[in-house]
């Protein structure tokens, strides 16, 4: 079974299976979860993109006590440029859900941090094995600095084009992420695309593979056994999955927000901006129908995001899973409450070899 398994993201990342943890940021990828994808011979991401530089040290140095194995820390490429212009009118609609939450009025005065830099010094001073990167690259800079120091690079992307441009870049592997799956759309240029480039991961897999000379990895809506079978049979070389994980026993997703995806259903999941000013795809709640209901456009990313945040948070404290972000990809009947990581991934791989062999 191994050997139908081993494909070239395993031989160029060092694992036994072709499958990836998605580096969800945000607090879902606990050093505990990341290990444990990685000692069952997947690979293991954890999400730093709001993480303090210090706390993203502690946590690498943790996944190190508990495993030996490959792992990956994913950061977003993108520019953290505030747009404040509307600042006003979006708190002035936000402002009725933290009165239900009993927080305090929107502040005006918005800034968001810029901790890229610092962030991802701390990836090459701790020799990561594997950066990740959603929303764009790595600058050329930073990418000689990790093929200089043997780190392998992923990248999000979401069109064919995409993909062509992370390769003539550099970039070791590729994901390609489709429509189906949860979190932010890994677009890199949402002026072209408002809502994220939404093809289907099915559709978006072959295409890529037959344009892309590195390997692709096929993300969105991949669940199972049958999932990593039907990727590998369109060309991709392995899986990414974060949904699937994200009800597991080691996973830092919010009670409340394990709740509300394991009684979701095909049906229940939305892609939109409200969050983060970002598309992002997760399951429709009360904060999503009040902020598109409004007439209000959500201002861009990260400003949106920053604003937000008091809200999530208080959400979060108060398990209101209606005020929070639930962000989960299309296939959430598929779920499995508290089921161990390890065991997640054997079953996967396990399934995947069986229908590989018929």
């Amino acid at each position: 079974m191994e050997g139908k398994l081993y494909t070239d993201v395993c031989r160029i990342l060092g694992i036994t299976y072709p499958v990836l943890l998605a580096g969800m940021a945000g607090g879902p990828t606990t050093p505990e979860l990341v290990a444990a994808v990685s000692k069952a011979g997947g690979l293991g991401a954890f999400g730093a993109a709001y993480m303090e530089p210090e706390a993203i040290r502690q946590a690498i140095r943790r996944v190190r006590e508990l495993t030996d194995q490959p792992f990956a820390v994913n950061l977003f490429a993108v520019d953290l440029t505030d747009d404040t212009t509307h600042v006003r009118e979006m708190q002035t609609v936000l402002d009725p859900l933290r009165e239900q939450l009993g927080i305090e009025p929107g502040v005006q005065t918005v800034r968001t941090a810029d901790r890229f830099a610092e962030q991802l010094n701390v990836l090459f001073e701790e020799h990561v094995p594997v950066i990740s990167t959603a929303f764009g690259l790595l600058s050329a800079e930073a990418m000689q600095r990790a093929h200089d120091a043997g780190i392998k690079v992923i990248a999000m992307a979401t069109t064919v084009k995409e993909a062509m441009a992370a390769e003539k870049h550099g970039v070791h592997i590729v994901v390609a992420q489709g429509s189906d799956a949860g979190g932010h759309r890994g677009t890199w240029d949402n002026k072209a695309h408002p809502m994220g480039a939404n093809v289907g991961t099915f559709p978006l897999v072959p295409q890529m593979v037959d344009a892309v000379r590195i390997p692709v990895v096929a993300a969105g809506g991949i669940m199972d056994g049958r999932g990593l079978a039907a990727a590998l049979v369109l060309g991709a070389s392995g899986v990414q999955l974060g949904t699937r994980f994200l009800t597991a026993a080691e996973s830092g997703a919010h009670p409340a927000y394990q709740r509300a995806l394991l009684s979701s259903t095909e049906e229940d999941t939305v892609i939109t901006r409200a969050f983060s000013g970002r598309p992002a795809r997760g399951v429709r709640n009360a904060f999503i129908e009040h902020v598109e209901s409004s007439g209000i456009e959500p201002l861009p990313f990260p400003t949106q995001n920053t604003v937000t945040g008091d809200i999530r948070r208080a959400a979060a404290a108060q398990n209101n899973e209606q005020y929070m972000s639930l962000w989960a990809g299309q296939a959430t009947r598929m779920l499995t409450d508290q089921e161990e990581a390890g065991s997640i991934l054997a079953q996967i791989v396990t399934a995947a070899g069986k229908l590989l062999e018929k």
